[in-house]
């Protein structure tokens, strides 16, 4: 039999629920209008970038923060518990990672408006909606407060305020400015062929049509993990058939491809999220040379162009594709999972040369690239006429990230503009982490 003060307790919390759901449930137009009230107007980033740096001392380690935001969180809210897995240990240090990309790019705001209006969008198949926000944003006041206790100010607490509504306002926009999109997809995995003890190609159907791009990405969740998502490249350009293919290697941490690649079968349920990502072929993009930079499974989505570029090949395109695999293996194409495959489309394709390296062989030297082998033509200017497209995974661990190998094509004279890879700020680490559970501010 409950005390009064448990029943009490219990009636508090049917009415914040209720409260809570009824916020859920307004219009859209006016969630995004409350959220776009509450952001600053005008913002200075460079200025809020300053102050918060200078609070950090008072309140690191961000993961302590953390978890004192979630514990008041869930104390005040228990029914949000709901919405995170079990373990709340990755939850923790992903949600610090995101932390610290908006705080060290605060100045440069428009970039990372369009980060979080994309995760806001992706937010959608979480069930997350804007009024949880509220609880969230009470919930870090509270928590910086208490971390920080006499130190605290006024205009640090401001600071970081106008910080998380820039940030919420871009991803309840995101969202609804998605909300004529499905927010997941129902599929069937329609073959499952072990191509290594370690690794899976997956073809799936989606129940309902599935409009994607080559060279795209999309989350899937295994009914094993329910709630948790990862992110897979799509292989296959799209087709008729409607099928999906996803490359997926188990990464030995009972997540989500451990799952997929072990747990998973033909007849098995998947979701997917919406398709994202920057490698898609641009629809003006001219008559050029294309060069692709893999590694792992990043095969997959320049698989998935060379079939979209075989599709069109009045356009005339000359394709270089270099694979890379892990410093110290030896780096023949023959020996990639898919080789099969790339055998019998490169040859009768003349216009696709095939290089493989190691991920030694990937060091630059000043503004040259030494060792890409020819992948450059090595006329004068001849780089300025290159559209590259790189996926660089972490299994195949290379020298330097795909920023880094941007920057030094760049330098080599291939225009930053015809550079494509998805970035690793706040999308990266919600959607190309080795992760096993969700995404975002309030559950990852």
């Amino acid at each position: 039999m409950n005390t009064p003060s448990e029943d009490y307790h219990a009636l508090l919390a049917r009415h914040d629920a209720m409260r809570l759901r009824r916020r859920i449930l307004a219009p859209s137009g006016s969630r995004v209008g409350e959220w776009g009230a509450k952001a600053p107007q005008t913002y200075d980033g460079t200025a809020d970038q300053l102050l918060i740096g200078d609070s950090l001392p008072l309140v690191n380690p961000l993961e302590e923060l953390i978890a004192e935001l979630y514990r008041i969180l869930f104390e005040r809210h228990p029914y949000l518990r709901s919405l995170f897995p079990a373990s709340m240990a990755f939850q923790q240090a992903h949600l610090a990672k995101i932390f610290r990309y908006l705080i060290g790019n605060l100045h440069r705001t428009g970039e990372m408006i369009g980060v979080f209006r994309q995760l806001g969008r992706d937010h959608r198949k979480l069930g997350v909606r804007p009024a949880h926000f509220e609880a969230f944003e009470a919930a870090l006041i509270e928590a910086l407060r208490v971390r920080a206790g006499v130190r605290w100010t006024h205009a640090l607490e401001q600071a970081w305020l106008r910080m998380l509504r820039l940030a919420v306002s871009a991803m309840v926009r995101g969202a609804d400015e998605a909300i004529a999109e499905p927010p997941s997809w129902e599929a069937t995995v329609t073959s499952h062929e072990l191509r290594t003890p370690d690794l899976a190609v997956l073809r799936v159907r989606p129940h309902q049509p599935y409009a994607f791009e080559a060279g795209q990405y999309a989350s899937l969740e295994s009914p094993l993990l329910e709630q948790a998502w990862r992110p897979y490249y799509l292989a296959r350009a799209p087709h008729p058939d409607g099928e999906l293919e996803f490359h997926v290697r188990a990464r030995g941490a009972d997540g989500v491809s451990d799952a997929l690649v072990l747990g998973t079968r033909e007849g098995s349920a998947v979701r997917l999220s919406a398709p994202r990502g920057a490698l898609a072929l641009p629809d003006h993009l001219p008559a050029a040379d294309l060069l692709l930079i893999a590694s792992g499974t990043g095969w997959a989505p320049m698989k998935a162009l060379l079939q979209r570029v075989d599709d069109e090949r009045s356009r005339a395109h000359r394709v270089r594709l270099l694979l890379l695999s892990p410093a110290g293996e030896t780096a023949t194409a023959g020996e990639m999972y898919d080789a099969a495959y790339l055998g019998a489309f490169r040859r009768k394709r003349p216009w696709l040369s095939v290089i493989a390296a190691d991920a030694a062989s990937t060091r630059f030297a000043g503004a040259g690239l030494r060792a890409l082998n020819g992948i450059l033509p090595p006329q004068p200017g001849a780089a300025a006429g290159q559209h590259a497209f790189l996926a660089l995974t972490p299994e195949a661990t290379t020298t330097e990230p795909a920023q880094a190998v941007a920057a030094r094509l760049a330098a080599a004279g291939v225009p930053a503009e015809q550079i494509r890879h998805d970035a690793t700020g706040v999308v990266a680490v919600t959607e190309m982490s080795a992760s096993t559970t969700r995404t975002g501010l309030l559950s990852a």
